[in-house]
């Protein structure tokens, strides 16, 4: 791998991380390291695939050193972009393991690499750094059967604004986002659909925007977010959406 820009991503097999390396590889001074539970053969020397079930704290932690290098870049980002809708359904029906998992995934799991990076790269201010955290709407709106993926995504917006507090007070130079992509057509929303009307009352709404051809394509999702990592200075604020820019 060589380049001159390091782009971390979690998530990179499917949907939005999908996208977001294809598009990134097309540029050869970018060095993408993919984060995800399935395996990616890319045939591209300048991709690298880490192979990590992100709910598995113990073994995320383990190997920080090897998905971020120290090595001196023009730019070094983080794509927090893994996430798990989790097990729709009203509290008191849900499953312990479920409430545990989806914290892990979608709060410990980014606040983990949030943590790494920061010790790693804190020091390297010849390099522009940006973490962006893939977060959503429902981190802002309470829905019945989403108790708990609206809180992890709080969770790590709060996360996202404290890391910048931190960053500003600490003189790191490091600059934090947390993005809402919108009602993407990825594979979570097909989970989405699948769910039962009892246990979410918002169903018609997220088929209705299937059947009317109203779901953002992940290719796009994916050019705002860079967008936005391309221009990070053109923004002020931690929490973004891109249905704003």
């Amino acid at each position: 791998m060589s380049g001159s820009n390091l782009y971390i991503i979690t998530g990179s097999s499917k949907g939005i991380g999908d996208a977001i390396v294809r598009q990134l590889l097309r540029d050869r001074s970018n060095e993408v390291i993919g984060i995800s539970r399935t395996v990616e053969d890319r045939n591209n020397p300048h991709f690298k695939h880490i192979r990590i079930n992100l709910s598995n704290i113990e073994i995320l932690m383990r190997g920080t050193d090897e998905i971020f290098p120290f090595k001196e870049y023009q730019k070094i980002v983080l794509i927090n972009n893994a996430g798990w809708i989790g097990q729709i359904n009203h509290l008191g029906d849900l499953e312990y393991k479920n409430i545990q998992k989806i914290f892990e995934v979608n709060t410990i799991a980014p606040t983990v690499l949030m943590n790494a990076f920061i010790k790693k790269y804190r020091a390297l201010n010849q390099s522009e750094r940006i973490v962006v955290n893939i977060s959503s709407g429902a981190a802002r709106k309470a829905l019945d059967g989403w108790s708990c993926y609206s809180s992890t995504k709080a969770a790590l917006n709060m996360m996202t604004e404290a890391a910048q507090v931190e960053a500003e007070i600490n003189k790191s130079g490091i600059r934090f986002f947390a993005v809402a992509p919108g009602v993407v057509d990825t594979e979570m929303q097909s989970d989405i659909r699948s769910a039962k009307e009892s246990s979410f009352s918002a169903l018609k709404k997220f088929k209705d925007l299937k059947e009317n051809n109203e779901l953002l394509s992940p290719a796009k999702a994916a050019e705002k977010i860079l967008y936005l990592i391309q221009n990070a200075d053109k923004f002020s604020g931690v929490l973004q959406d891109i249905r704003q820019f």
